[in-house]
Protein backbone atom coordinates (compact mmCIF):
# COMPACT_ATOMS: atom_id res chain seq x y z
CA UNK A 1 0.00 0.00 0.00
CA UNK A 2 1.16 3.22 -1.14
CA UNK A 3 0.94 6.93 0.55
CA UNK A 4 0.48 10.09 -1.15
CA UNK A 5 -0.81 13.39 0.33
CA UNK A 6 -1.95 11.40 3.58
CA UNK A 7 -4.02 8.92 1.25
CA UNK A 8 -3.39 5.50 1.34
CA UNK A 9 -3.79 3.50 -1.87
CA UNK A 10 -3.44 -0.24 -2.94
CA UNK A 11 -1.79 -1.20 -6.67
CA UNK A 12 -3.02 -4.14 -8.26
CA UNK A 13 -0.88 -5.75 -11.04
CA UNK A 14 -2.38 -8.39 -13.41
CA UNK A 15 0.28 -11.56 -13.75
CA UNK A 16 -0.09 -14.59 -15.40
CA UNK A 17 0.01 -18.15 -13.80
CA UNK A 18 0.48 -21.06 -15.39
CA UNK A 19 -0.94 -24.46 -13.95
CA UNK A 20 0.12 -27.76 -15.22
CA UNK A 21 -1.13 -31.25 -13.76
CA UNK A 22 1.40 -33.78 -13.60
CA UNK A 23 1.28 -37.41 -11.57
CA UNK A 24 1.83 -35.60 -8.17
CA UNK A 25 -0.51 -33.00 -8.33
CA UNK A 26 -0.80 -29.15 -9.62
CA UNK A 27 2.46 -27.32 -10.26
CA UNK A 28 1.98 -23.32 -10.92
CA UNK A 29 4.13 -20.59 -11.91
CA UNK A 30 4.20 -17.34 -12.92
CA UNK A 31 6.32 -16.48 -15.76
CA UNK A 32 6.88 -12.76 -15.24
CA UNK A 33 8.11 -13.72 -12.18
CA UNK A 34 11.55 -15.54 -12.58
CA UNK A 35 11.81 -18.72 -10.03
CA UNK A 36 7.73 -18.03 -8.75
CA UNK A 37 6.55 -21.10 -8.39
CA UNK A 38 4.55 -23.63 -6.52
CA UNK A 39 2.25 -26.35 -6.39
CA UNK A 40 -0.63 -28.25 -4.73
CA UNK A 41 -3.08 -31.04 -4.65
CA UNK A 42 -5.67 -29.63 -6.40
CA UNK A 43 -5.73 -26.97 -8.89
CA UNK A 44 -7.61 -24.86 -6.44
CA UNK A 45 -4.65 -25.18 -3.84
CA UNK A 46 -2.20 -24.82 -6.42
CA UNK A 47 -3.70 -21.64 -7.44
CA UNK A 48 -3.71 -20.49 -3.75
CA UNK A 49 -0.65 -21.30 -3.36
CA UNK A 50 0.48 -19.31 -6.21
CA UNK A 51 -0.98 -16.24 -5.51
CA UNK A 52 0.55 -16.35 -1.92
CA UNK A 53 4.43 -16.87 -3.11
CA UNK A 54 3.85 -14.31 -5.86
CA UNK A 55 2.75 -11.66 -2.87
CA UNK A 56 6.18 -12.90 -1.42
CA UNK A 57 7.98 -12.46 -4.09
CA UNK A 58 6.36 -9.19 -4.45
CA UNK A 59 7.52 -7.60 -1.39
CA UNK A 60 10.76 -8.59 -1.76
CA UNK A 61 11.05 -6.12 -5.19
CA UNK A 62 11.91 -2.46 -4.78
CA UNK A 63 9.87 -0.04 -6.38
CA UNK A 64 12.46 0.61 -9.38
CA UNK A 65 12.14 -2.99 -9.72
CA UNK A 66 7.78 -3.26 -9.62
CA UNK A 67 7.75 -0.28 -12.15
CA UNK A 68 10.19 -2.60 -14.41
CA UNK A 69 7.67 -5.41 -13.87
CA UNK A 70 4.67 -3.30 -14.72
CA UNK A 71 6.28 -2.58 -18.15
CA UNK A 72 6.83 -5.91 -18.96
CA UNK A 73 4.18 -7.88 -21.49
CA UNK A 74 3.85 -11.25 -21.50
CA UNK A 75 0.69 -12.74 -24.11
CA UNK A 76 -0.57 -16.03 -24.11
CA UNK A 77 -2.35 -18.04 -26.83
CA UNK A 78 -3.99 -20.96 -27.65
CA UNK A 79 -2.15 -22.49 -30.95
CA UNK A 80 -3.44 -25.41 -33.13
CA UNK A 81 -1.28 -27.33 -34.31
CA UNK A 82 -1.19 -30.79 -36.80
CA UNK A 83 -0.41 -34.18 -35.28
CA UNK A 84 1.14 -36.41 -37.70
Amino acid sequence: MEKFNDVCYTFYMKLTVIIEKDKDGYFAYCPELKGCMSQGDTCDEAMANIKEAIELYLETLSEKEKEELSKREIHTSTLEVQVA
